[in-house]
């Protein structure tokens, strides 16, 4: 008898699979205030809304409770892997 592990099913599930619609809220927030690369040269969507701000609108907006939704780093790298890529304030 062998004994075989699900080793690539362990650690913790990505957000979108715990809530499935979060990305497409996230992207009927963002798109509308996302213009895309002045240059052409990435497939990145620029957005001047933040990570906090996404956020805050989910739970006033859409209706998520706070205590769903991942943290703020944790919507940064969502915004991220969804294509959209935030922009740096200037001083």
């Amino acid at each position: 008898m062998t004994c075989r592990d699900n080793y690539q099913a362990r650690g913790r599930q990505k957000t979108e699979v715990n809530l499935p619609t979060l990305a497409a809220d996230i992207r009927d927030l963002v798109d509308g205030q996302s213009p895309a690369d002045p240059t052409f040269k990435t497939t990145f969507v620029y957005t001047k809304i933040s990570a906090q701000a996404v956020l805050t609108a989910l739970t006033t907006e859409k209706g998520y409770p706070e205590t769903a939704l991942p943290c703020r780093q944790t919507m940064g790298t969502m915004l991220n892997r969804l294509g959209y890529h935030l922009k740096k304030h200037k001083k």
